[in-house]
């Protein structure tokens, strides 16, 4: 690629900028958009422009699996009422209502452009939901609602997207045979995520055992998904999200724990690198788009996109209060209150979350340079400066004001419910692990090497319980080589002991997936001390 000693130093850049986000505490896709912004300001830097059938899949079939894959499917199917009215009820909303604007109040949008551009801005991004939450302590029903959101309604708004697109090339759309054709696309890509996610953990199960080709296989996974998915002419983005989601649900039990510490350590900076990349990209291209000949200047283009990012935060206000009130009285009608409504202030965070991010501005970059006429795809340069713009105004805007809002909101939960959510459940482990030392182990492992090991357990549960007790160090097991590799032996059949007992309480839901995902990491990292001490030993 041309010019990619500059795209490195960029690159190097934003790597600063991500390390400034976690010192101040700030959303780090914030400070990719701005940085976006100011690369575009800096003079001689040259154009760089992917192709657009590269920047699509390039960019969203790996976006969108790692936002699946960190899916808790526990919490997805108790709020699947509110996510799918968000998922898709909005976007669908969204999308005509920025249509109409676009129609009405841009010169030279057809009713196809317009429906193109709400399209590409309907869906919130998941990236920054998550980082823009981090830390602020939210609902874990609030949090579920709007990550499972931002999940499915890239799904439904892409599709959307496809077929915008495809009414702009070929100059016809007919709308029952649209929805028809949606509705099938879309139940073959959920068929295909299906059947790629079944096979592979069929064969993760039987024949992987390698946690750098595990790895590698799960960066193929979804572009394999996309690409079949899209070869049989069904959804590709609804076929990765659905493998993704398996993947999810299944997660820790297919793979060992060096496989997972490695995985996330991968799919984590590949992600940050990811939108990195995009935002990059949109830098080097806003100049050429901003003195590109048009019917709009500079100042039209930067109204048309405020007035569009209000349009889109006035519609999902409007959504977000009516549809759950309408929700809350069909429930009392029916008789069925199971579970606390939420409240208004609540709804407002929900309303004030709508952030847009990187899967908007991928999909603008991957809008077709030229119609199928050899003509340039009409308003382009005009699409992706108002996507831009959306993304400046919901990202900067709203994630800066949204900690504000909901410190003044008051509707953070203590901090201290989450660690006691996690006492309970590290002291049902260490009370499962007493009864498996004394049913599985002692009458194999000679007492003095799992002295040390019920010393330590005890002190856990003393602690879980609330009470301290000094430290007991059995300095004759440490002189002796055997007793003390049983003793490591011991260790770690209690940590896989206690992870299968993890396993069943996330199949169950009995915890929170950010607790079991706590655990699972502690777990995780002290069977790999061990495993390293064993191998010292031998």
């Amino acid at each position: 690629m041309e010019h990619l000693d500059i795209i490195l130093m960029l690159m190097a850049l934003l790597v600063g900028l991500y390390s400034l986000a976690e010192q101040i505490s700030i959303s780090y896709p914030i400070l990719l958009v701005l940085a976006g912004l100011g690369i575009s300001l800096i003079p001689g830097l040259p154009v760089v422009q992917l192709t657009p059938e590269v920047a699509f899949l390039l960019f969203l079939p790996p976006l969108l699996f790692d936002a699946a894959r960190n899916t808790s499917w526990h919490d997805f199917k108790k709020n699947r009422n509110s996510i799918g009215r968000l998922a898709i009820g909005l976007v669908l909303l969204t999308t005509a209502g920025v249509a109409i604007c676009a129609y009405y109040l841009i010169p030279g949008f057809t009713w196809p452009l317009a429906f193109v551009l709400g399209a590409i801005i309907s869906p919130t991004d998941s990236v920054a939901a998550t980082s823009a939450f981090k830390n602020l302590h939210l609902p874990k029903r609030m949090v579920a609602i709007l990550e499972g959101e931002s999940l499915v309604n890239d799904a439904s708004a892409l599709i959307t997207y496809r077929y915008a697109v495809a009414a702009v090339l070929s100059g016809a759309f007919i709308l029952w045979h649209a929805a028809l054709q949606f509705v099938l696309v879309a139940l073959g890509g959920i068929m295909v995520g299906m059947a790629i996610g079944y096979a592979f953990i069929w064969i993760q199960k039987r024949f992987l055992n390698n946690p750098t080709v595990e790895t590698v296989i799960t960066l193929l996974l979804p572009f394999a998904s996309y690409l079949l998915a899209e070869h049989m002419h069904v959804s590709g983005v609804l076929s990765v999200v659905v493998t993704g989601l398996m993947i999810s649900w299944r997660a820790h039990e297919i793979f060992s724990f060096q496989t997972r510490m490695q995985m996330n350590s991968f799919w984590e900076t590949l992600i940050f690198l990811l939108n990195g990349f995009v935002f990059i990209l949109i830098g080097l291209q806003l100049p050429a788009i901003i003195h590109h000949p048009s019917d709009h200047t500079l100042a039209e283009m930067i109204g048309y996109g405020l007035l569009i990012s209000a349009v889109v935060i006035l519609i999902r206000m409007v959504w977000v209060f009516s549809t759950a009130h309408i929700a809350n009285w069909l429930e009392r009608l029916r008789g069925r209150n199971e579970r606390t409504p939420i409240n208004d202030k609540k709804l407002l965070v929900i309303g004030w979350s709508g952030m847009r991010g990187v899967v908007s501005l991928a999909t603008a970059l991957a809008l077709p340079l030229v119609m199928e006429n050899g003509q340039e795809f009409p308003q382009r340069n005009v699409i992706l400066f108002i996507t831009f713009i959306v993304i400046l105004i919901t990202l900067v805007f709203q994630g800066l004001t949204l900690p504000l809002l909901i410190r003044f909101l008051r509707v953070s939960e203590p901090e201290g419910k989450t660690m006691l959510e996690e006492r309970r459940l590290r002291l049902a482990l260490c009370n499962s692990a007493r009864n498996f030392i004394n049913e599985s182990l002692a009458p194999h492992v000679p007492e003095q090497a799992l002295v040390e090991v019920r010393n330590r357990l005890e002190r856990q549960i003393s602690y879980f319980n609330g009470v301290l007790k000094t430290e007991h160090h059995n300095e004759n097991a440490s002189l002796q080589h055997e007793l003390f590799y049983d003793y490591l032996h011991s260790e770690q059949a209690i940590i896989d002991h206690q992870r299968k007992l993890l396993i069943d309480m996330h199949k169950k839901g009995s915890f929170s997936a950010v607790v079991l995902r706590r655990i699972e990491q502690y777990l995780d990292s002290r069977s790999l001390t061990l495993s390293a001490m064993i191998k010292a030993f031998k």
